[in-house]
């Protein structure tokens, strides 16, 4: 089973893609984001560090972290947001390393892809066997962001200053996906790797 990491920043079509992949091919996909909710449930790793650091004012009425509560307390302080991070980013790679390892010894899967914007800052270049760049022009992820999350430019660029440029991206990851052009010419790039690796087996 071959492990590939998904990246690229916000507005280059990451989810579109691994949609497309987990219809079309044999694998597993884990979505970082996704997975970052998942423990801070209570009972999970995240849930008491988070309560006992930001307050049982996050809560809701039945005792949930409430996303919305704990993004006011966390974004108006970075130190705060820093903590975070760390409590969250640990418990999130912990529990994808178990995924693959679970996923390695059942043997059912052909490939597992890991997506986050945050996989090279986080150093999951140790853990999969390589990254992928989803790649698209600034003026197109504008469009993409406007059209699919209504945001507006001021918080397009504050994003977009936030992530990794360009070069830093193409830099740590072993392939460059174009996702500048039809849906179609990128899925074919996709299909182009994968098939290419089924091979290689």
């Amino acid at each position: 089973m071959k492990t590939i990491g998904i990246t690229g920043g916000v507005g280059t079509g990451k989810s579109a893609l691994l949609s497309y992949i987990k219809e079309h091919y044999n694998c597993q996909v884990i979505i970082a984001d996704q997975v970052a909710h998942q423990v801070k449930e209570p009972g999970e790793h995240c849930y008491e560090e988070l309560v006992k650091l930001l307050g049982k004012e996050i809560l809701t009425a039945d005792g949930a972290i409430d996303r919305s509560r704990m993004a006011e307390k966390i974004f108006s302080n970075k130190d705060v947001l820093n903590q975070v991070n760390h409590i969250i980013h640990p418990a999130v790679k912990d529990f994808i390393l178990k995924e693959i390892t679970d996923c390695k010894a059942e043997g059912k899967k052909d490939f597992l892809f890991v997506e986050a914007a945050l996989l090279i800052e986080d150093g999951y270049e140790q853990i999969v066997d390589e990254l992928w760049y989803i790649y698209s022009q600034s003026d197109l992820r504008r469009s993409r962001l406007k059209e699919t999350r209504a945001y507006s430019n001021d918080k397009i660029d504050r994003i977009l200053r936030e992530q990794l440029s360009e070069e830093e991206f193409r830099q740590h990851c072993n392939v460059v996906i174009d996702n500048n052009g039809s849906f179609a010419d990128t899925c074919k790039q996709v299909d182009k790797k994968l098939e290419e690796y089924l091979c290689q087996r």
